[in-house]
């Protein structure tokens, strides 16, 4: 498992500021559990071994949303539910987190290229959505509160895609020379 990233540091501010913004200015959703849930999720995701958690019965990182989906239907014949559920809910933030900060690879994906790729076929907000579904399903057996946060994911897939959009909007325009000359001017 990754290094936590603590509750007060720059990056997770940084990213509850902007997913909070976008959310609620741009969408008009101001849910604070899912911008929180969200925010969270890219905070931990600046890890690639989170971002590649799932591991398959060789141990080995499944990098595919196909390969998750595979551990996924391998799990229907284990003990575990607590394990199924955790993939699921992997599948709906990988797929949350690629279609809204890197829709240019899932438009690569389906390029004639890589045609051969296991993704291929996968429309990943089809997928997201339904695997938040399941989650959701999953809490509705017990008394975990997180069940309707799951089911907003799910209900709301393309509208989370399009805030974190907003988000990669707000990180690409940080990372421009004029806006940090202008706020060095507005700051000084």
């Amino acid at each position: 498992m990754g290094t936590q990233v603590p509750p007060q540091h720059p990056l997770r501010q940084l990213f509850g500021a902007l997913t909070e913004k976008s959310f609620t200015e741009h969408l008009g959703w101001p849910d604070l559990n899912v911008t929180s849930y969200v925010s969270n999720l890219l905070v931990d995701f600046t890890h690639t071994d989170q971002l590649y958690k799932i591991r398959d019965q060789r141990d080995q990182p499944v990098d595919t949303v196909v390969g998750m989906l595979y551990e996924s239907e391998v799990l229907l014949h284990a003990p575990s539910l607590d394990r199924e559920r955790d993939v699921h809910r992997h599948i709906g933030d990988f797929t949350l987190f690629m279609a809204g900060l890197f829709p240019e690879y899932l438009r690569r994906l389906k390029s004639a290229g890589l045609i051969y790729h296991q993704d291929f076929l996968v429309d990943y907000v089809k997928t997201g959505k339904r695997s938040y579904g399941i989650v959701a399903q999953f809490g509705e057996d017990t008394s975990e509160t997180d069940p309707p946060l799951f089911r907003k994911l799910s209900e709301n897939f393309e509208l989370c895609v399009t805030g974190l959009g907003f988000v990669r909007s707000d990180l690409d325009r940080m990372q421009d020379p004029a806006y940090h000359r202008t706020r060095d001017l507005l700051l000084n």
